[in-house]
């Protein structure tokens, strides 16, 4: 099985690039399955901001290109939201937008497991709910979603481990949802 896991956002310092390093890790060292980890990171994508103009002129980048063949050659995608002012990061808005002019269904029908994390109480809860809603018109097939609340209060970044018991074992339900860990 080829997995294809990235965090939805372009900071380097992402809480949300902590969860899926946290979940690679997980299921590099424990799943008995056959398991093949490509973690991609969204800064490689960078592109011009979409607009139909850009896009009639100059037709889709190639980065745009790549992101959709790499989803069209995995198995599964794990994937954890950043939450912007309630909603995607434009760094993962724009690249899905590209994307999804090659073909709507971004996702192209795979499974998937999604995240979200945030410093407050909500814990990305409003992206994660778009996320899920919008996965069916988008082509994943959201096998389990998880909401990772107060980050600094419920993740152990020396350790890059969930330190709440309750919640790291809903994350690895979910996890396994894709693959035996």
């Amino acid at each position: 099985m080829k997995l294809l896991a990235f965090a939805a956002t372009s900071s380097i310092h992402s809480i949300n690039k902590a969860v899926v390093a946290y979940a690679t890790h997980l299921i590099e060292d424990g799943s008995t399955d056959d398991v093949t980890v490509e973690t991609l990171d969204l800064n490689d994508y960078e592109m011009p901001t979409y607009t139909v103009d850009r896009e009639n002129a100059d037709g889709i980048p190639q980065q745009a290109q790549d992101f959709y063949a790499k989803i069209g050659e995995a198995d599964a995608v794990l994937i954890s939201f950043a939450e912007h002012n309630g909603f995607y990061t434009s760094a993962y808005k724009n690249l899905f937008d590209w994307t999804s002019r090659i073909d709507t269904k971004v996702y192209q029908d795979t499974p998937a497991v999604l995240f979200a994390s945030s410093p407050g109480p909500g814990g990305g809860g409003n992206v994660l709910n778009t996320a899920v809603m919008s996965g069916q018109f988008f082509g994943y097939d959201v096998k389990a979603s998880l909401s990772i609340p107060s980050f600094h209060e419920n993740f152990d970044m020396p350790t890059g481990t969930i330190s709440n018991p309750e919640l790291d074992e809903q994350f690895r339900t979910a996890l396994s949802t894709l693959v035996a860990i």
